[in-house]
């Protein structure tokens, strides 16, 4: 079972870097929803998956995520993005 709470550590605020922080297109990211700012119910089943960023709609990525055997798009927030090496 995936584990949604934050450790005592990591509750409280986001750091403003984090919330503005700026990707890249083509770069791998993996889906980890933020907590403490609000994302959508259906987006649980994603989480620790990783995907490629498409495009930016606003102050939002579109992420390509596979999920068995189809391709999903997933819009979200930077906050909600880790960049991965």
């Amino acid at each position: 079972m995936k584990r949604l709470r934050k450790r005592i550590r990591q509750r409280g605020k986001i750091r403003l870097s984090e919330y503005f922080k700026e990707l890249e297109i083509g770069q791998k990211v993996a889906f980890m929803p933020e907590l403490s700012v609000g994302f959508e119910k259906e987006h649980k089943r994603y989480r620790g998956l990783v995907g490629i960023v498409k495009e930016k709609r606003g102050s939002c990525y579109v992420v390509e995520i596979k999920k068995g055997n189809k391709i999903k798009q997933i819009i979200a927030h930077p906050v909600h993005l880790k960049k991965i090496a």
